[in-house]
């Protein structure tokens, strides 16, 4: 049975991206690795929006976190993180491991935050040296205001680091235009990749933090980064075959275009939702990404249940709840290179399996819903 991925990462990959793994792998200490790594240089700037250097390292997402944590602070440094979610927690438990001195912003799971709590925050501590958060907290869906945030924080000596592991080129981010300082990415989600590669785009701003820091860090170092990056080279060995494969899908990217992306994530995201409410299901959080729809759970409907019968009898695998919403969501990702029909597929193995699982549903009301979505949207673009 062929199987279909609807995971927040790892997400679907392309042909081209898969076959150009299989290349005959080369030295990295050559011009043709060089050329390469450029080509990838230049095209990370475009995905990030950004003039700034944007370091690559063979690492998960998690240790490009830790990286611009080890950079950019010292120890007993006073953060603010906004929280929200498991991802925020992670940001502050890298933080504390570092020695750095956590001031939380609470947020409702699934809700995004109000930009004036962290004015305020930062107005009633002027010692917080920067202000950790996530474009989407994707363990609940919801998308948080970076450019309202970069708004008030470019008017303060106080950075803005942003997790965008599961929400570049799936959402909005003009990293230069709306003052965010440190941008992390991960090469599993809309990127297009395997696991294995992660990102940090470093303004000048933060680069001030990076010269004073005095945490420990060897691998991560950024300033070793640096140098090597004006050979474009990596310090150490890195992960070559995925970054010829990160080469074939920037290459996808630009072609169309950093804005179409965008829109093709939002279009599959609102499919997707109306599908959820025309069954009669619940969309949980009030603010809902382009990267993943997180469905409320009716109380009879085991969760496990349901996703082993998604995988077993359509292989279709979804997502769990983490933390406190295990059991009680499941989260379909629209992520990378997942097209309309992925979505009529995910969609009807959720109806057959819930029906199944003796849940009350209409099979193809859900189905009705989404093709209206995509139906409306080519009217649209035909015009």
């Amino acid at each position: 049975m062929k199987q279909r991925l609807f995971t927040p990462g790892p997400t679907p990959l392309p042909e081209e991206v898969k076959l150009s793994q299989a290349r005959e792998i080369v030295h990295h200490r050559t011009n043709q690795f060089k050329q390469v790594f450029q080509e990838v240089e230049e095209g990370l700037k475009y995905v990030f929006q950004t003039d700034n250097d944007v370091f690559l390292f063979t690492s998960s997402g998690t240790g490009a976190m830790e990286a611009a944590v080890a950079n950019l602070l010292s120890p007993e440094d006073e953060v603010l993180v906004i929280g929200g979610g498991k991802f925020a927690e992670r940001w502050a438990e890298i933080i504390q491991a570092f020695g750095g001195k956590v001031n939380l912003v609470d947020v409702e799971w699934g809700k995004g935050v109000d930009p004036l709590k962290v004015e305020e925050g930062i107005s009633q501590n002027p010692e917080i040296k920067a202000v950790f958060t996530q474009l989407v907290e994707t363990s609940t869906g919801a998308v948080y205001d970076i450019e309202a945030l970069g708004r008030i924080l470019r008017k303060t000596s106080t950075v803005l680091v942003v997790d965008a592991i599961s929400a570049l080129c799936a959402h909005p981010l003009h990293t230069d235009k709306w003052g965010v300082d440190a941008v992390i990415g991960g090469s599993q989600k809309a990127l297009m990749i395997p696991p294995g590669l992660a990102f940090v785009a470093i303004s000048e701003k933060a680069w001030k933090l990076v010269e004073n820091s005095t945490s420990p860090k060897y691998y991560w170092d950024f300033k070793k980064a640096r140098n090597a990056l004006a050979k474009f080279q990596t310090p150490y060995t890195p992960a070559v075959s995925l970054i010829f494969a990160l080469r074939d899908s920037l290459r996808l990217l630009k072609e169309e275009g950093i804005e179409r992306v965008v829109n093709r994530h939002a279009e599959l995201a609102k499919a997707t939702r109306k599908a959820i409410l025309a069954m009669g299901l619940k969309i949980f959080g009030e603010n809902p990404s382009n990267v993943i729809t997180s469905v409320t759970l009716p109380p009879q409907i085991d969760e496990k249940k349901l996703r082993r019968l998604m995988q077993a009898r359509f292989g279709v695998q979804v997502a769990g709840g983490q933390d406190s919403l295990a059991g009680k969501i499941i989260r379909i990702a629209h992520l990378g290179w997942t097209d309309t029909s992925d979505i009529i597929v995910v969609i009807s193995a959720l109806e057959m399996a819930l029906l199944e699982l003796g849940y009350s549903v209409e099979l193809g009301k859900g189905l009705k819903a989404a093709e209206e979505v995509f139906g409306e949207s080519r009217r649209y673009r035909s015009r």
